[in-house]
């Protein structure tokens, strides 16, 4: 059980780690979004081709925000 523990408490401390290089590196992301992250990567998936998709997930975010941004200020002037 101890060693159980143990194991728990050193993936807790990987994982806060993980994250404040997430953050040193301006990432954007958050701990849920990281350990999801690292669990497919784990799983075998290519880490390189993992950042090409985040990266892009978040340029699409980005374009949807500013259409968005720019269709609510069209309907604040009645456009």
């Amino acid at each position: 059980m101890a060693e159980q523990d143990r194991t728990k408490a050193e993936a807790a401390e990987t994982a806060e780690v993980l994250f404040e290089m997430s953050n040193l590196l301006n990432t954007g992301l958050d701990k849920q979004t990281l350990a999801i992250l690292v669990e497919l990567i784990e799983s075998g998936v290519n880490p390189e081709a993992l950042a090409h998709v985040v990266k892009e997930l978040k340029r699409e975010a980005a374009v949807l925000q500013q259409a968005q941004r720019e269709a609510e200020a069209a309907s604040a002037f009645g456009l």
